[in-house]
């Protein structure tokens, strides 16, 4: 359970702002990997490439609410624009001059709760010898929480550097029966990961919502209250899902709690079925989809290719095709399927030939879906409403 809980309100709105959607390097239409799951006012970050600052600047998603960031994996794509990220939230810029009192060197972690990041052994490696070299100073404090495999250390930094005064000790987490449950949780909400295949240590994520109050219907509770002289403001009880006993011994049940939504979002992978059960069932499934054999379609398709080759050189570079995530999110039960983390060669603009592309990329994954699946682009957004109405 995360160290730093806090006290959350029903989330009401979720929605989902895909920030860059670009595999390995960023081009004029497509950012590095970086989302934002806005959940009620708060606002969590999954991956954080080069120029995701740039990209919320662009988006309805305000930086100032990014409450924690969670890396997938430490490719460069996926993590380059954290520490510039952490200068501009946390009032990292500029400097002192010799001799003169910065009160960033005497920040106070006690007050201020800290920016919470997630990641892999390495990512607070990364990001405390970035701030170190590039000379940067935080106002406000962050902490790295690590989860570690079962061939990682367990315990230490994995860097010689001590602690900034900026930096809270985070915590390593271990597996358990090959997940990581629970990593962060408060009464609204939790975050549950486990291992994706790659080409180095990756990770996804699955957050759930709590169980929901359902629908209630006051028709069916006023005679019994109305009986009895009960106020009618414990109807705001029985919203909850709570019972009421009346006066006249009469128990009224609040209606059942309906499930709370579940979002996946997967690093890089070629096979993410170490998530299989924590997954299940999942209201939205955010899956990569680097490369896709289209011939007919994308120009740049060559003649020597077959899908079975496409597919293999995918998994060869740790990365998955269109069926691949169709596939996966067939088998476990997803309500919604986005793909995501395209390669170079399918930009992410609205000529015609790239839409075509894009609904060719689609179309093959909802084959293996047998649902409709969508296509992000930079800053589109879509919000997740729950399965049970």
């Amino acid at each position: 359970m995360s160290s730093t809980p806090v006290i959350r309100k029903a989330l009401g709105s979720v929605n989902i702002t895909f920030l860059g959607t670009a595999s390995a390097q960023p081009s004029s239409t497509r950012n590095q990997s970086a989302l934002a799951l806005k959940l009620g006012g708060d606002v969590w970050l999954f991956d954080c490439g080069e120029a995701t600052q740039h990209q919320l600047q662009k988006s309805s998603v305000k930086m100032g609410k990014i409450e924690k960031i969670f890396i997938t994996h430490t490719h460069g794509d996926h993590i380059f624009g954290v520490i510039p990220l952490l200068a501009s939230l946390l009032n990292g810029a500029g400097g002192a001059a010799d001799g003169a009192e910065d009160p960033r060197l005497n920040v106070e972690s006690n007050i201020t709760p800290p920016l919470e990041i997630y990641g892999p052994l390495g990512t607070r490696a990364y990001i405390r010898n970035g701030l170190k070299y590039s000379h940067s100073l935080l106002a406000s404090p962050y902490v790295v929480h690590e989860l570690r495999f079962p061939e990682d250390p367990q315990d230490g930094d994995f860097t010689a550097l001590s602690l900034p005064p900026f930096e809270v000790a985070g915590r390593n987490i271990p597996q358990t029966g090959g997940k990581w449950v629970d990593i962060y949780k408060d009464d609204i909400v939790s975050v549950s990961a486990a291992p994706i295949l790659h080409s180095v240590p990756c990770v996804g994520y699955i957050v759930q919502e709590s169980p929901i109050p359902g629908k209630i219907n006051p028709a069916l509770y006023k005679p019994a209250l109305q009986r009895t002289n009960t106020p009618m403001s414990v109807m705001r009880q029985l919203q909850l899902g709570q019972s009421i006993t009346l006066s006249d011994g009469t128990v009224l049940e609040g209606p059942p709690k309906r499930k709370g939504r579940k979002i996946v979002i997967l690093g890089d992978t070629y096979d993410p079925s170490p998530t299989a059960s924590l997954a299940q069932d999942a209201d939205l499934l955010v899956h990569e989809a680097t490369n896709a054999h289209l011939p007919g379609v994308d120009p740049n398709t060559k003649e020597s290719d077959t899908y079975q080759i496409v597919e293999e050189r995918a998994k060869s570079r740790g990365h998955s095709t269109p069926q691949m995530a169709g596939q996966f999110a067939k088998r476990i039960g997803a309500r919604q399927l986005i793909l995501n983390h395209f390669s170079a060669r399918y930009p992410g603009d609205s000529s015609a030939e790239s839409t075509a592309i894009m609904q060719a990329i689609g179309s093959l994954a909802a084959q293996e879906f047998g649902k409709d699946v969508l296509c992000a682009t930079d800053l589109m957004s879509v919000d997740i409403s729950s399965s049970e109405k």
